[in-house]
Order: C-alpha cells, then structure tokens, then sequence
C-alpha cells in the first residue's frame, strides 16, 4: 500500500505538470485575432496622426497606449486561459493516473491468479 508522502508527492507532480502544460497552451493562445485586429487598429490610428501632421507628443502617447492597452489585454487573456487549461490538464492528467493504477491492478491480479494456478 502507498504510503501518504507518495501520494502526496504524485499528486504534487501531476499538478506541476498540469501547470506546465496549461502555462504553455495559455502562452500560445494568448495571441488571438482579436489582440492582432486591436493591434493593426492603433497602427493605423498612429499612420493617421502622422499623415494629418499631428506633432509627435501627440501620437507617441497614442501608441504607447494602444500598445499598453494590447499587452494588458494580451497579459489578461493569458491570465483567463490558463486557468481554464489548468483545470482541463489536471482533470486529464488525474483521469490518466487512475487508468494507469487500474491497469496495474489487473496486471498484478493477473499475475498472482496465474501464479496460484501454477503452484497449487
């Protein structure tokens, strides 16, 4: 029988590896249509002011906050998808673990009936 520390210590490294997993799903994901429409949006707002000869002490504040704005939004995303990604993976990763111990079961039932056999 497993003692509590390792099921302890199994439980700790399903939930860093559900993390890691959903830390780089949320990373890649954060990036979405969205976030590239809002971007190309301040860059042609910035063009605008710059083509109607608006001084730059105008539109560098303009960018710099359009893209503080994508990055906060970005950052936030980021922030809502891997919560998701981490319930998803620890879901998977604890449904893995009780097939694994399942298999295991019956491999080990499987091995003593046919030991039992053998001898008696």
């Amino acid at each position: 029988m497993e003692s509590p520390n390792i099921k302890t210590k199994t439980d700790l490294e399903i939930e860093q590896l559900a993390s890691m997993k959903a830390r780089e799903r949320a990373r890649v994901a954060r990036w979405d249509i969205d976030i590239a429409i809002f971007l190309f949006m301040v860059l042609i707002i910035v063009i605008i002011l710059l083509f109607q000869d608006i001084g730059i002490e105008i539109v560098a504040p303009v960018a710099i906050f359009g893209l503080a704005m994508v990055w906060l939004v970005g950052w936030r995303r980021g922030n809502q998808l891997y919560k998701q990604f981490y319930e998803e993976e620890l879901i998977r990763a604890k449904a893995t673990q009780k097939v694994e111990k399942a298999v295991e079961e019956t491999i080990e039932q499987k091995v003593q009936k046919a030991f039992l056999e053998r001898f008696h």
